[in-house]
């Protein structure tokens, strides 16, 4: 796509923001539609893939490494204890805190998702080339700088 210099800044900057939305709108889309088979919302889903890649964690650790969820994911946590997927363990340092992990069926559950996400996630890079997602990433995280958000995903993806 060629720049079109005739285009005022300000309709560049709204086009700009309708791309970002609809972007994030198809990809909540399709992830719900992916996540719907195994019986999870996004951010549910996202809790597994935390705990499975950063697991025993406390409530706040976990909730400096959420996208989805803000502020304290306790309500989200206690959803996912009650279908016996994470569990609470004492902290064995620290007697006032409790660590969450993954119970046997939330392992299960976790791997099927990540074969599920790998799939949606693939599909939806499929049109760009390894070069356009790392130009695509570094953008993003321009767009992100200073934000509570790019802090967590700093959290989330250290590089």
């Amino acid at each position: 796509m060629t720049a079109d210099r005739s285009r005022s800044p300000r309709a560049a900057h709204d086009e700009l923001r309708y791309l970002l939305l609809a972007a994030q709108r198809e990809g909540s889309r399709r992830l719900g539609e992916a996540l719907r088979p195994l019986g999870l919302t996004p951010a549910q889903a996202e809790v597994l893939e935390v705990l499975a890649d950063h697991q025993p964690v406390t409530l706040a650790a976990l909730g400096r490494l959420l996208v989805c969820e803000q502020g304290s994911p306790s309500r989200l946590v206690e959803s996912l204890v009650q279908r016996d997927l994470v569990s609470r363990v004492p902290h064995e340092q620290d007697k006032r805190a409790v660590l969450l992990e993954l119970t046997p069926a939330g392992q299960s559950l976790a791997a099927q998702l990540g074969e599920t996400i790998g799939r949606l996630t693939s599909a939806m890079a499929e049109p760009l080339s390894a070069a356009d997602i790392t130009t695509l990433s570094g953008l993003l995280y321009s767009l992100l700088e200073g934000t509570d958000a790019e802090q967590t995903l700093r959290n989330r993806f250290p590089r």
